[in-house]
């Protein structure tokens, strides 16, 4: 069981939106590389999403409710990241080189 500062936050929720976490010492093991395609699952998505974000901002025929529905994706997507960002900060805490 590795120390609770290593472990690894999932890209998905558990019961009741509650984080869930990985202990492991195996950054190669099944479910760190499951969580890793999660995670580029995500990211690619995101960007595909922020291009559409894009066109629809600029596009004149887009009523309220294609806003509102691309402010909904764009905060699941926002989400998404910001846990990969926050999950992957925490791996490299801990994998930081030396200071010179």
């Amino acid at each position: 069981m590795t120390a609770s500062d290593k472990l690894r936050l999932l890209p998905w929720s558990g019961p009741e939106g509650k984080p869930c976490y990985l202990s492991t010492d195996d950054r190669g093991g099944y479910m760190s590389r499951l969580a890793d395609n999660i995670e580029a699952v995500q990211l690619g998505m995101a960007a595909e999403l922020l291009d559409r974000a894009a066109e629809t901002l600029v596009d004149a025929a887009a009523d309220r409710a294609d806003v509102k529905l691309l402010a909904k994706e764009l905060t699941g997507a926002l989400r998404d990241v910001l846990r990969v960002a926050t999950s992957r900060g925490h791996l490299l805490v801990g994998n930081e080189p030396p200071s010179l």
